[in-house]
């Protein structure tokens, strides 16, 4: 455990955990620790590029936490969990994070709203590869990152106030850090949403994903090719006021 010293001292560490009313045994908090640590090491390296008004990207444990528990509130209230197991109860996390943009929003003082750009890795690739091959857009030379863990916190339907600014914030992190395309699994039922934005394409059909008994596409945004509609909604200076 020499390498939790090195980062936050035990005393820091088990005070967050109380305060978030987290239960952990020695191994759960090890795991805990290692992820969070490389997550907020990649996270503190990104930047938003012009999005700034209420789009955060997570750069403290605290935050993090707050994160963590969030995905894990929505995805129980889906009944996603299977799919998306917590590691720990009431905290909803995995590697992937380490490499992963995590950005968030805010209201009164809460994160409401939370979604993750994992960046493709050459070992660990992307987690939809575990079910479909993206190798083909690899050779066509795309730049890929992998939209997931997208959960926002409201009973409200359609193009809410944080859906806008995660999906502005998404944008922004595309093209700071040159990631031609993202890719996405979603139902097909919002896929209308998303067809508006301009270069989003359906790269392949599901009866099912995973442990989700339900059908399920998987899409292909390249951000180079957005519509009229996506900078009116998304990036106008307005349209966050």
């Amino acid at each position: 455990m020499e390498y939790i010293k090195r980062s936050c001292s035990q005393d820091e560490f088990s005070f967050l955990l109380f305060k978030h009313n987290i239960t952990t045994t020695i191994t759960q908090k090890y795991i805990l620790f290692s992820i969070t640590k490389n997550a907020l090491s990649f996270n503190k390296k990104l930047s938003l590029g012009s999005c700034k008004n209420n789009i955060f990207l997570t750069t403290t444990l605290d935050e993090l936490l707050e994160v963590y528990k969030l995905r894990s509130k929505i995805y129980a209230k889906l009944q996603y969990h299977r799919e998306f197991p917590d590691i720990i109860d009431g905290l909803n996390f995995d590697v992937y994070d380490e490499h992963s943009a995590i950005i968030y929003t805010k209201k009164n003082g809460r994160i409401n709203g939370t979604c993750r750009l994992i960046f493709d890795h050459h070992k660990d690739k992307l987690p939809i590869d575990k079910h479909y091959s993206l190798d083909y857009l690899r050779k066509d030379g795309k730049k890929l990152a992998e939209l997931s863990r997208l959960v926002i916190d409201h009973e409200s339907k359609g193009l809410s106030q944080e859906f806008k600014l995660l999906t502005q914030g998404t944008y922004c992190t595309m093209i700071s850090n040159d990631i031609t395309n993202t890719v996405s699994v979603m139902s097909e039922e919002h896929y209308k949403w998303y067809d508006k934005f301009g270069g989003f394409s359906i790269e392949e059909r599901f009866e099912r994903y995973g442990n989700i008994n339900k059908p399920f596409i998987i899409t292909s945004w390249e951000v180079a090719k957005i519509s009229i509609f996506f900078k009116k909604v998304f990036l106008s200076y307005s349209s966050f006021m």
